[in-house]
């Protein structure tokens, strides 16, 4: 089924996931306000290299994704109608724990606190897949996450380019494979509007600053990890090529 551009605008509510902490503290509208314009100001020196705002803001992104992708990975394994959307779903799982263990890794190491809940924005993804059944969901949450993978993919590149930083290094050498794996197993699912996904990834919807800004943690909450799953057998790091229909 294809869906209009006006109803996949409704229905892929697919912002840049943009978020910019004001200070290493977890302020109260996290990514809202920036210190400055210039991403590349480095607001701490540490034992792994200068941290600038965009490494940072990096950090959270990743994090942010994990909380809702990795639930929607569940769905998909328990609900997707296909084989291949309940293989996508494994590899969500799989890639965003792995990706979840680094960032509560190194977070602490470079004085960046990790929201426990994902943004309005990205639970509205979640909801709004859940409400779907059969073809439909598998439409819907792979359009979804196949928009949102492809918006943060250059993101992950230019990190990777600019960064100074190790540990900012070492998550996005992982999040570059498995960003890249997912975007392979969403395809192969065989129910991705290309010509709607390269829309919305270029020409996103323009929503409040609150739909984009995760909720800062309680004080002195622990900090929620999403369970790791060796028992789905899935690697994330070196995804096989979609098949060629050409």
């Amino acid at each position: 089924m294809r869906m209009s551009r006006s109803t996949i605008g409704t229905v892929f509510v697919a912002g840049a996931l943009g978020m910019t902490l004001t200070a290493l503290a977890y302020p109260a509208m996290l990514g809202v306000q920036k210190t400055s314009d210039n991403p590349s100001l480095v607001i701490a020196n540490t034992r792994y290299g200068p941290l600038t705002e965009a490494d940072r803001d990096f950090v959270i992104k990743v994090r942010s994704a994990g909380l809702w992708e990795y639930p929607l990975g569940e769905m998909a394994l328990e609900k997707g109608s296909t084989p291949q959307m309940k293989e996508a779903g494994k590899h969500l799982i799989v890639g965003h724990a792995g990706l979840d263990e680094l960032c509560r890794k190194i977070a602490p190491e470079l004085g960046i606190t990790l929201p426990n809940q994902a943004t309005p924005q990205q639970q509205q993804f979640v909801d709004t897949s859940a409400a779907q059944s059969g073809r439909q969901f598998d439409t819907t949450a792979a359009n979804i996450m196949r928009i949102t993978h492809g918006q943060i993919f250059p993101t992950i590149a230019k990190i990777r380019a600019d960064t100074q930083n190790t540990l900012v290094r070492e998550l996005a050498d992982l999040a570059n494979d498995t960003v890249l794996d997912h975007i392979t197993v969403l395809e192969k699912t065989g129910v991705i509007n290309f010509d709607q996904v390269n829309f919305q990834q270029t020409t996103p919807p323009k929503l409040p600053k609150e739909q984009l800004t995760p909720p800062p943690p309680q004080p002195g909450a622990p900090v929620v990890a999403l369970t790791p799953r060796p028992d789905l057998n899935i690697n994330t790091k070196s995804p096989t090529p979609s098949p060629s229909t050409g």
